[in-house]
């Protein structure tokens, strides 16, 4: 596990408490995933039909791809946290704000580099 000692980035430490409280809150978002994608799984009752099933079908469709994502982006942050290499941004490889990761503890990239990718869609 890494914590980051970098001059004038006092808000970028990650103490040994803060790592461990993070990878506790990763290990429940992923349970929280998993359970959530057999639920999708299992639910197989299928929609009422016209305009109102379809709408059904394409929300689930969406919720599920997304708890996919979310479940791939913490389980990527726990293959981080295991290599050390937690809390550094992709991009600029700088660290990634404590605050930011402790909001969005499976987060990639630092808020500047975030935003310069969403700016970027």
């Amino acid at each position: 596990m890494v914590t980051h000692q970098t001059i004038g980035e006092r808000d970028a430490v990650l103490t040994p408490e803060d790592l461990a409280a993070l990878r506790e809150n990763l290990h429940e978002q992923r349970l929280f995933r998993e359970e959530q994608l057999r639920q999708f799984a299992a639910d197989s009752t299928p929609p009422a039909g016209g305009p109102r099933g379809a709408g059904q079908i394409e929300v689930r469709v969406k919720l599920a791809a997304s708890a996919r994502m979310v479940l791939a982006d913490v389980e990527a942050a726990l293959v981080r946290m295991d290599a050390g290499v937690y809390g550094t941004c992709h991009l600029c490889r700088r660290p990634i704000q404590r605050e930011r990761l402790l909001i969005v503890p499976q987060a990639r990239y630092c808020a500047r580099c975030q935003q310069v990718r969403e700016a970027a869609r």
